[in-house]
């Protein structure tokens, strides 16, 4: 592992399940998925449902990765603006990519519903411009998926309605989604895993893949037993660590940190006015929301390592405080991070490194909407439908430049110049 479980507000509201058990000896299944987060256990429960036999390795227990630990934001589209994938991919595959947007929208509510998940889901989320020149871009936006994509459910705000609704003086306009939202993302984890159980698929915890023998019939190699499969899911975002050193190329770990306050009761009505989420317009994104029991959720703050640090409640202190210094003598009651994955472009690692391994990961945090779908159409493409899964393989995702013996350096460099870009 590569760090402790932190305490996190997720996991003090949700109920763990019972430990399963780590794997013992070898196994043969016919599709054996690294990761037990949003993209392997949904992969996990399609391809059960579709009677597969299926197993999946997590190293520590389902959840534990940044599926657990997100800001749980569920936005629109894919993590680059519609006008962006006209230009990198053109119209007809940015339509598509916006389809499939929509499309995982459905498929939160639809595996959520069906099947009794509680996520908590609340509907609406703001975008929050900090620097003036942003908001023109922002309302321009807005139009474009008004009259290019249909969208209806996203408005442009002014400083006013937005100081109405977030109550901070570092905006100056920006938009309201009302078709995203944001949900208790450990929650959706034990939802998933509960589901795809129920379908048939085998979880194992506490089995960390130490590699992957290619081949034939490729098998993952644990500490204590070997699962050899007729296709290799590699589900594991920014925790690969060593697993396949081809997909650690495109694919950078970056560490997030989070914090709720104590519930503010009516206090929260000082910071926040609805019950939207919060997501600005720095590089170095600040997101925050309320919970239901009357807090704030707030994001801030990276590091660039799978260590995070032994106190993270200061780190996020000082950011929400540039926001909010109204809630400087507020008590923050949880404080943990998480590791997601981020690529050059931010743009999903979707790809076959082999002919029988396939890899969806580097959401550059995004994964809440997109994670569930993209586990989907991983299991649409092992019974051979890959339409949609090539669509995700023509994204221009690059190796980080310099190898992974630079890719480290390079990208605090890049990030440090972004945070201070987002500063002047």
């Amino acid at each position: 592992m590569t760090y402790p479980p932190a305490a996190s507000y997720y996991a003090a509201v949700n109920e763990a399940p019972a430990a399963r058990p780590p794997l013992g000896g070898d196994r043969r299944v016919d599709v054996a998925i690294i990761g037990g987060g949003f993209t392997g256990l949904s992969a996990a429960l399609h391809l059960a449902e579709q009677g597969k036999a299926v197993a999946v390795l997590e190293q520590a227990r389902v959840g534990w990765g940044a599926s657990g630990r997100n800001g749980g934001q569920v936005h629109t589209g894919q993590r680059r603006e519609q006008d962006e994938l006209e230009t990198l991919a053109g119209l007809q595959d940015a339509r598509k990519l916006w389809d499939m947007a929509e499309e995982a929208k459905t498929l939160l509510r639809d595996l959520t519903g069906r099947r009794g998940i509680d996520v908590r889901y609340e509907p609406g989320l703001i975008h929050a411009d900090h620097k003036p020149a942003y908001v023109a871009h922002t309302h321009a936006y807005v139009r474009k998926l008004r009259e290019d994509y249909g969208y209806g459910h996203v408005e442009p705000l002014d400083r006013e309605q937005l100081r109405a609704l977030v109550k901070s003086d570092g905006y100056h306009g920006g938009s309201i989604d009302h078709g995203a939202g944001h949900l208790d993302p450990l929650a959706l984890a034990f939802g998933l895993a509960r589901a795809a159980e129920a379908a048939g698929a085998t979880i194992y915890e506490g089995a960390r893949v130490r590699r992957i023998s290619h081949g034939g019939r490729p098998t993952l190699m644990t500490d204590k037993g070997a699962v050899s499969a007729d296709t290799v899911l590699v589900c594991t975002d920014g925790l690969l660590e060593g697993v396949d050193r081809r997909i650690e190329a495109h694919v950078a770990p970056i560490a997030n940190h989070i914090a709720t306050t104590v519930p503010l009761g009516d206090r929260l009505a000082e910071v926040l006015t609805s019950r939207a989420a919060v997501s600005d317009s720095r590089f170095v994104v600040y997101y925050y929301r309320p919970t239901p029991d009357g807090r704030l959720l707030f994001g801030g703050g990276e590091t660039y390592s799978t260590t995070l640090p032994a106190d993270v409640a200061p780190i996020v202190r000082r950011h929400m405080l540039r926001v909010f210094p109204q809630l400087e003598s507020t008590p923050i009651e949880h404080a943990w991070g998480g590791v997601l994955g981020v690529t050059p472009t931010r743009l999903p690692f979707v790809r076959a490194v082999s002919p029988n391994v396939l890899v969806a990961a580097g959401y550059s945090g995004q994964g809440v909407l997109l994670g569930p779908l993209f586990g989907k159409i991983l299991a649409e493409a092992t019974a051979g439908r890959l339409d949609r899964f090539d669509l995700l393989a023509r994204l221009p995702v690059p190796s980080f430049p310099g190898g992974r013996l630079l890719q480290k350096p390079l990208l605090v460099a890049a990030m440090s110049y972004y945070a201070l870009r987002d500063r002047l």
